[in-house]
């Protein structure tokens, strides 16, 4: 655990939450839904990647879900600090809470203006969203339970 200014932040509950949303994300991208996946973004779903892209795609991954686990820690630490924050709350409820509110107010209305100016499906609107609603949860989750 390491105290910025009064926000802790638990360093390894950040590491988790950035592997297990690594592997949230090929489940979801590579398994669940890559056929209507990559038929809405235009991808030929037979086509794999040469093994050097391969490797900086999943590093660029890999950072990026570094930064939203170490962004959104931040987020929950300061929710802690409010009176009557997740104090009354347990960390379901908290985490729960916090993943909704995050979603709502950011992944959302990106997905939406995907599909407003980029003509992106609704279809993909609902793939893309879906997995942000689910990784937000799942992301905060450990984080809550890790405060």
């Amino acid at each position: 655990m390491i105290d910025l200014n009064g926000l802790q932040i638990n360093v390894i509950a950040v590491l988790i939450a950035t592997a297990v949303n690594f592997i949230l994300a090929m489940v979801w991208y590579a398994k669940l839904f890559m056929k209507p996946w990559a038929k809405e973004m235009g991808y030929d779903p037979n086509m794999r990647p040469s093994g050097k892209v391969m490797a900086r795609n999943i590093a660029l991954s890999l950072v990026g879900n570094f930064l939203f686990a170490w962004v959104f820690a931040f987020y929950l630490a300061g929710w802690r600090l409010l009176p009557g924050g997740p104090s009354e709350f347990g960390a379901l409820a908290f985490g729960f809470n916090s993943a909704l509110s995050a979603w709502i107010g950011f992944f959302l209305p990106m997905n939406l203006s995907r599909v407003v100016w980029e003509k992106h499906s609704w279809k993909l609107f609902l793939i893309n969203s879906g997995y942000n609603l689910v990784a937000t949860v799942v992301v905060a989750l450990i984080l809550a339970y890790s405060i």
